[in-house]
C-alpha cells in the first residue's frame, strides 16, 4: 500500500436521494431503518463507482455520516451533536449561504468548543460499523477515515469540564485511549488502511488560531508537541498490520476554507515526528506555501500531494499536475510521492461547490498523471 500513486481522502459528493434520506429522518419521516438501506444502496452505487474508475482505494464516501467528525460522535461524556451544533450539521444546504467557492468561513466551527459532561467511554465504535458492510460489498483494498485525537482535543472546553477533568492532558489521554481501541478493532477486522484527519495541524501556522492559543494562556508548540505524541499514540504497536495515513488540511466545508499558513515553520518536528506511513498534505493553493517543507519528509514515508482540488469544479490538467509533481520532486524523491485531491468532497452532508461529474473527472485525470508519471 506505501507505494500506491493515488489516494483519495475520503469524502464524496452525496446523491441527492441520500441527502433527502437524511433530512427526512431528521424530520422524523423514515424509520432507522429506512435511513440504513438508503444508506446501504447509496454506498454499494459509490463503491461500484469507484471500482469503475480504477481507484486502487476505496471507501464508503463517508455516506452514514452527516459530517466527517461522526467518527467520534458515540462517545458518551462529549455530546458534539447537541444544540446549535447539531443543527448546523444538519443543514444539507448549509453551501447555500456561502455562494463564492474559496470563501474563508468564519471561525465558529473552529472555536466551537464543547464541555465533557462525564468521563469519556466509548459507546460504540462507529467506524468498525461503516467497516463491516465495506469489507463485505468490496474486494478492493478498503480505507477507513477518524477524527485525530488533537482534532477533537482543540474542541473542548476544558474550564467547563473541570468537574471531570483537572486539564486538557487528562482529556486528551482519554481521548487517545478511545481511539486506539477504534483503530486496533478496524485493524483485527481486517481494514487495509486508517486514515487520521488533522486538520488542527494547520493551526500552528494560522495567526488567528496562534492567537486564541495564546489568549488562553497555552504554548502553540507545545501544544504541537502533545499533537504528535497523541496521533502516534493511536496507531503505536500496529506497525505492519494496515497501512496507515495522517491528512493535514486547512478546512473544507461548502468549498470554503478556515485556515492559512505554510508548513514551513513546522515542517521539520511534524513530519519528522509523526510515524505514519502516508502523509495527505493540502497543496492546491498558495495558501500552503511551496514544496521546500517535504525536503523533512524522513525516507520510506509517502508524501501524498493534495494537488487537485476539492472546492470548485475546474478539471486540473495532466500537464499542470505534471509540472507541480516535478517541482515537489526537487525537495522529495519522485519514488516517495503520491497524488490525490486536497481534501474530502463533502466533509459535510451538503458537499462543495461542483457536480458529480466534475469530481469523477477529476479522480480520472489523477489516474492518467499517475500513470503518465509513475508508471
Amino acid at each position: 500500500m506505501k507505494t500506491t500513486r493515488v489516494d483519495h481522502v475520503g469524502s464524496l459528493l452525496r446523491p441527492e436521494s441520500l441527502k433527502q434520506a437524511f433530512r427526512s429522518y431528521a424530520a422524523g419521516g423514515i424509520t432507522d431503518e429506512a435511513l440504513r438501506q438508503a444508506q446501504d444502496d447509496a454506498i454499494r452505487a459509490v463503491i461500484a463507482a469507484q471500482e469503475a474508475h480504477g481507484l486502487p482505494v476505496v471507501t464508503d464516501g463517508e455516506y452514514r455520516r452527516l459530517n466527517w467528525q461522526v467518527s467520534f460522535s458515540e462517545v458518551a461524556g462529549w455530546d458534539l451533536w447537541s444544540g446549535s451544533w447539531k443543527k448546523l450539521l444538519l443543514n444539507p444546504g448549509d453551501k447555500a449561504a456561502h455562494e463564492t467557492p474559496l470563501h474563508k468561513g468564519d471561525d465558529a466551527v473552529l472555536s466551537f468548543r464543547v464541555p465533557a459532561t462525564s468521563l469519556l467511554k466509548l459507546v460504540r465504535n462507529f467506524p468498525l460499523e461503516e467497516f463491516g458492510f465495506l469489507k463485505g460489498t468490496t474486494k478492493t483494498f478498503t480505507k477507513i477515515t477518524l477524527m485525530g485525537p488533537d482534532r477533537v482535543a482543540q474542541m473542548c472546553d476544558i474550564e467547563g469540564s473541570r468537574a471531570y477533568y483537572a486539564g486538557a492532558d487528562a482529556f486528551l489521554a482519554d481521548v487517545i485511549e478511545i481511539q486506539r481501541r477504534m483503530v486496533r478493532e478496524l485493524v483485527d477486522a481486517g481494514c487495509d488502511y486508517v486514515q487520521i484527519d488533522e486538520p488542527s495541524y494547520t493551526g500552528y501556522v494560522d495567526p488567528a488560531t496562534l492567537e486564541r492559543m495564546r489568549a488562553r494562556g497555552e504554548d502553540p508548540m507545545n501544544n504541537l508537541r502533545r499533537a504528535v505524541d497523541a496521533d502516534n499514540a493511536v496507531i503505536a504497536g500496529l506497525d505492519g498490520r494496515a497501512s496507515f495515513g495522517l491528512h493535514v488540511c486547512r478546512g473544507n466545508r461548502a468549498s470554503m476554507w478556515h485556515r492559512e499558513g505554510k508548513y514551513d515553520v513546522i515542517a521539520e518536528f511534524l513530519f519528522g515526528g509523526l510515524k505514519y506511513d502516508r502523509l495527505l498534505l493540502e497543496y492546491d493553493t498558495e495558501r500552503a506555501g511551496g514544496f521546500e517543507p517535504l525536503q523533512f519528509v524522513p525516507r520510506g514515508v509517502m508524501v501524498v500531494l493534495g494537488l487537485i482540488t476539492t472546492k470548485t469544479g475546474r478539471v486540473e490538467t495532466v500537464d499542470e499536475l505534471r509540472r507541480r509533481i516535478d517541482d515537489a520532486a526537487r525537495f522529495v524523491a519522485l519514488d516517495q510521492l503520491a497524488l490525490s485531491p486536497q481534501c474530502g468532497f463533502a466533509s459535510g452532508i451538503g458537499g462543495n461547490l461542483l457536480s458529480a461529474d466534475e469530481q469523477w473527472r477529476k479522480l480520472d485525470v489523477m489516474m492518467e498523471t499517475a500513470r503518465r508519471v509513475w508508471g
